[in-house]
């Protein structure tokens, strides 16, 4: 009977305590504040569906350890269904309708462009998993994702550390993903690495397409890859590279975080076809707060549905996790009814350790100092080290030995190779290198073509040719070369030789081939491998027995003879009344008075003169004949070291010259029809390229010369296809033969002539004409003055010593008669 009541006590003071708590938890529902928050995904979509489980997992753990907070998020779930129109209305409709004090999404595999769309509607925070940059035109916007802008960087480093030159852009055929493709290039740009081409690949596109989009790499002939695209193309991409033989040995692919972050959401033979990718992809760092979630997740996924194959949780779903948190966060300290504003600032002051490490939003954008670099190998993607934002890779983060943990681990590449050859193999899918070769016969030690008897297969020789064989051997491609003729025709040019190549109808052109400006704009050239500029070449001037009269003209010849005469007459006139030696027979004096004026030329005169105006006279001539002799000495050096271009008498200078010059019409098509031409004097000179005037110099040394040069020409050089690698690598080439005076070798071999015919000289100075009487003129003029001075002097002492003797006989006749008068 006790016993009975005893169990009657209990059972009713169970149903009490129950009944107290249903009323304290009634109660307590009664005090919590529901917080609408809108959450926009793709639910049918492996990425939407993770980051739903995600917040509604968060959601549940924030409140389990928080049960003190008066606020409670409810979602408000929309499905996109991966459109973005249906995200949009999705997104208007909770605004308008629901109230919402916040929405989360859309998940990343929706084009997040109409975001944008969302800026004068939106007034509550927009939490979004959008990587792009458009989140930053909104305030509203809080960017989840980290910052892809970030890893450019260090994909441009990674490609430069391999000392790689060139590499093909691959992107999305949208608004946002030809933005993006402008920032990868000047990330690319900052490093010297040359972006060969930028594809734009549609969502939509067809298989057959994308195809088309690699048959066309494979012409570029670049062999190294970046892709920033979403995982669905990029698979697509993948699977088609494979199937046309473009992830095997010699290729290098490297995709964005756009791709890396969902890998493990893509099919086994999209994962198959990347064997050999190189990634970087969001990082976060291990923590047990992520190991325990990590284990809970497994457990609750394989309890929901055992028979579903496990996807692992990704980036977004951590991201969604700790966003969830901070947003609970918020809204606990803001609850109130108009939260907008209040809610954002809140949200931007929260920082917290989470599932992904540090929480925290600057700009609101979160932070991340470091991304993940991986290697996509077998059936799962292999960590190979860290891109710091700092810009340097390492293999660890943390790890105190820089030394060592600086670059990062060995990277498996398509094919199964370890590095990046070097000397790239071009994979041209067995098509030959089409070359064409310029013959017009004019120069054969320029260009040649003949038929290799071994191989019976066309070759090429003569400089040029040469050049080119030598350079391409270094590259050691393995690509076989045909070489084709494009034969002198009437009316045809260098020109429709570029259209060849720029029409794509030939790969590279080589030869006698002159870099010009208008040609740059439709092919690109190699470094020059010849002498730049233009030359003059002349004929060699006939030895003449008179060239000793050259250096002064004929006045001046005829004026300086006709002074000295003048001035021995002048000295005798002076001398020969006083001078001993001035007297004598006629024949004698003649003779003295000759002798006298002409050793004066040589200052070997050795009569004494008396009287001081003979003095005064010889001293001021003696003074133009140093003058005369040495300007004479001079020109005839001068004409005797350089010859002269005087065709029709007159000096040519070399300045604007770019053309033959003639006296009549004169067409040139070979060596001898410069010799014949210049020998028949037709033409005083011929003004040519360098290279063509040392090829008729080769043959013609003895009766031609170079008498100058200028720049006035960018030199012979390889034209190849705009942005070909070929272009960039054989100018290194080219650059090395310079170095180690192979070129100058083969010049010597094909251009060799004797030294003599090579007299340079800078004609733009005046050249070294006779000297003529107008500029001696000043000179003869003094001369002349003192010789007249002199003469008349003398003339008047004459007159006035004849004054006084007639006047002194007069006296002493007068004398003489007073005298007998006495």
């Amino acid at each position: 009977m006790g016993t009975r009541r005893l169990k009657q006590t209990a059972y009713s003071f169970m149903i009490l305590m129950l009944s107290f708590q249903t009323v304290l938890t009634a109660q307590e529902s009664l005090s919590h504040k529901e917080m609408q928050v809108g959450v926009i995904l793709d639910m049918g979509s492996a990425v939407g569906k993770v980051i739903y489980r995600c917040i509604t997992m968060a959601l549940s753990d924030f409140y389990k350890a928080n049960p003190q907070y008066i606020t409670r998020i409810v979602f408000n779930t929309r499905d996109t269904k991966g459109e973005q129109l249906t995200a949009f209305s999705a997104a208007l409709e909770l605004l308008e309708n629901t109230k919402v004090q916040a929405i989360i999404g859309p998940d990343p595999t929706v084009e997040a462009r109409f975001l944008e769309l969302l800026e004068e509607k939106a007034n509550v925070p927009i939490l979004t998993f959008s990587t792009n940059l458009f989140s930053n035109r909104n305030p509203h916007l809080v960017q989840l994702g980290q910052d892809e802008t970030i890893q450019f960087e260090g994909i441009a480093a990674m490609v430069e550390s391999f000392e790689l030159k060139n590499i093909i852009l691959i992107c999305e055929d949208t608004a946002y993903g030809r933005e993006m493709a402008t920032y990868i290039i000047f990330a690319f740009q900052d490093k010297n690495i040359h972006v060969t081409y930028t594809s734009q690949i549609s969502e939509a596109a067809s298989d057959e397409q994308i195809r088309e989009e690699l048959h066309k790499f494979q012409h570029m002939q670049t062999t190294t890859f970046v892709m920033h695209t979403r995982p669905s193309l990029a698979s697509n991409i993948f699977s088609r590279a494979k199937e046309v033989g473009m992830m095997g040995e010699g290729y290098m692919w490297i995709v964005t975080s756009k791709t890396s972050n969902f890998l493990h959401f893509m099919k086994d033979d999209a994962f198959e076809s990347m064997q050999g990718v190189v990634g970087f992809k969001s990082f976060f760092p291990k923590s047990r707060k992520l190991h325990k979630f990590v284990s809970k997740w497994r457990k609750e996924y394989y309890g929901s549905n055992p028979f579903m194959e496990f996807k692992a949780v990704d980036y977004n779903g951590i991201l969604a996790y700790d966003a969830v948190y901070a947003l609970a966060m918020a809204l606990e300290k803001v609850h109130t009814n108009f939260i907008g504003a209040s809610l954002l600032n809140q949200m931007l002051k929260i920082n917290f350790h989470g599932l992904g490490g540090e929480f925290k939003l600057m700009n609101g954008r979160s932070v991340s100092n470091a991304m993940e670099v991986i290697n996509v190998i077998g059936k799962r993607d292999r960590r190979v080290g860290f891109w710091m934002v700092n810009g340097e890779f390492v293999k660890q983060i943390g790890k105190t030995n820089a030394s060592s943990n600086s670059g990062l681990e060995y990277i498996i590449f398509p094919g199964g190779t370890t590095s990046v050859l070097k000397r790239r193999r071009l994979q041209m899918k067995g098509k030959k290198l089409r070359i064409i070769v310029p013959v017009f016969g004019a120069f054969p030690n320029l260009i040649q073509m003949a038929v290799d008897p071994r191989t019976n297969l066309p070759t090429v020789s003569g400089f040029c040719g040469d050049v080119f064989i030598a350079a391409f051997s270094a590259l050691n491609y393995g690509v076989d070369i045909e070489f084709t003729q494009f034969p002198y025709k009437v009316g045809r040019s260098y020109n429709e030789l570029i259209d060849k190549v720029y029409f794509k109808e030939f790969d590279a052109a080589i030869g006698d081939i002159t870099i010009t400006s208008n040609r740059s704009r439709y092919v690109d050239f190699t470094l020059p491998f010849s002498d730049m500029g233009d030359g003059i070449l002349t004929q060699n001037a006939k030895k003449s027995m008179w060239i000793f009269l050259d250096p002064l003209s004929a006045d001046l010849w005829f004026t300086s003879a006709g002074f000295f005469l003048i001035l021995g007459f002048v000295i005798w006139f002076i001398e020969h009344r006083t001078n001993e030696e001035f007297q004598g027979s006629t024949r004698h004096q003649i003779g003295t008075t000759l002798w006298f004026a002409f050793s004066t030329l040589v200052y070997a005169h050795r009569e004494k003169l008396k009287s001081n105006l003979s003095r005064f006279v010889v001293t001021v001539w003696v003074f133009v004949v140093l003058v005369l002799t040495s300007s004479y000495t001079a020109t005839l050096s001068s004409l005797l070291t350089v010859q002269q271009i005087t065709p029709n008498g007159r000096s040519v200078p070399l300045q604007g010259i770019n053309s033959t010059i003639f006296n009549g019409s004169v067409v040139l098509k070979s060596p001898a029809d410069y010799a014949e031409t210049l020998k028949s004097g037709r033409v005083g000179a011929i003004v040519d390229e360098i290279m063509y005037v040392k090829s008729v110099l080769a043959l013609y040394s003895a009766d031609l010369s170079l008498v100058s040069t200028t720049t006035t020409t960018n030199g012979f050089a390889f034209a190849f296809q705009k942005d070909s690698p070929f272009t960039r690598d054989m100018s290194v080439e080219i650059a090395k033969l310079r170095e180690d005076r192979t070129l100058k070798a083969l010049e010597e071999k094909w251009l060799k002539h004797q030294s003599s015919s090579v007299i340079l000289k800078d004609l733009s100075a005046p050249a070294p004409n006779s000297l003529d009487l107008y500029g001696l003129r000043g000179l003869f003029l003094t001369s002349g003055s003192s010789m007249v001075l002199a003469l008349l002097g003398s003339i008047v002492y004459l007159v006035r010593e004849k004054w006084r003797g007639r006047r002194s006989r007069v006296i002493h006749a007068q004398e003489s008669d007073r005298e007998p008068s006495a």
